[in-house]
């Protein structure tokens, strides 16, 4: 597994060996239940049942200006190491029988109205869903090696859980009684659980049912079944915490302070539905707000 020690990476390490795996991170230092880039250079992919890319620059990361540096950084941290990882497992004598990729809802446009499943098309039209396109791209396996690897590329919206992802930024102005919507509220605003999402990327690496796994990818999208616009999250969260919200921050701060490319991920957002997730018998232990941001904040 690629990213084990980012967020969802710790997450879904925890849920694997608590069912009985063993779990192997790749890593840039070596150590206990590790192999580095060069090893998997050099030895290849050693015999698993699954591989998992989670590796990724924080998008979110606010030590960062948005820049073209940082921009090259986000695809090259994706693109690079997903590429290196498919072509490992084209390579093995004994490829895994489950190849998942985590990259993200981005790659539907923005709207308040339209509705997203996973048989939704879409072409890029901002960075960010050209830069999931080129992501899903470098993980096609070729075709021989697609008859017996099982392939899954998981869509998630924003990541919910205690020790990172969104809330980890989100928690403290809304604790001073600081926090309000973003731009408009009235944007979807599609999350998930991090139990949750970890949950659907071992659903996904379940051994196929069927001895010829479909040649593209099976498509799930990481989200909640709610769909829920940034001001509900807003009120719900400041409602769990027992804190007003009343200080919205208006879009154009957002792009100031972000840079427009970014902000749009929090001042827009897509109604984005897991259809095949739920039709694959996925059961969410969070599938509402309450649910979720009460587990979070311990309430």
């Amino acid at each position: 597994m690629r990213g084990g020690s980012g967020f969802v990476g710790r997450e879904l390490t925890r849920l694997l060996r608590d069912r009985g795996h063993e779990v192997t991170v790749i890593s840039r230092q070596p150590g206990p239940g590790k192999i580095t880039w060069g090893e998997l250079e050099s030895r290849g992919l050693p015999p698993c049942e699954g591989a998992v890319n989670l590796a990724g620059e924080n998008l979110m990361n606010p030590l960062r200006w948005w820049n073209e540096s940082y921009k090259k950084d986000l695809f090259s941290s994706r693109i690079d190491t997903t590429k290196t990882l498919a072509q490992a497992i084209a390579a093995s004598p004994s490829p895994p029988h489950s190849w998942v990729l985590v990259t993200g809802v981005a790659c539907y446009k923005p709207s308040l109205e339209a509705e997203y499943t996973e048989d939704s098309s879409w072409t890029p039209f901002d960075l960010l869903s050209r830069l999931v396109k080129e992501w899903e791209a470098a993980a096609c396996l070729p075709e021989s090696v697609a008859k017996t690897t099982k392939q899954v590329v998981i869509r998630p919206g924003a990541v919910l859980g205690r020790d990172g992802g969104a809330m980890k930024q989100m928690l403290l102005p809304f604790w001073l009684g600081l926090g309000g919507t973003l731009g408009s509220g009235r944007q979807p605003f599609p999350w998930i659980h991090v139990a949750d999402l970890a949950g659907i990327i071992a659903h996904a690496l379940e051994p196929p049912t069927d001895t010829s796994p479909p040649a593209v990818p099976q498509v799930f999208n990481g989200v909640a079944p709610a769909l829920n616009t940034n001001y509900e999250f807003t009120k719900e969260l400041g409602r769990v915490l027992r804190r007003p919200t009343i200080f919205p921050v208006p879009g154009f701060v957002m792009n100031a302070l972000m840079g427009s490319e970014r902000a749009v991920v929090l001042t827009q957002g897509q109604k984005v539905k897991p259809k095949r997730t739920l039709e694959s018998g996925f059961q969410y232990k969070y599938p509402d707000l309450t649910s979720a941001l009460r587990e979070i904040v311990g309430s």
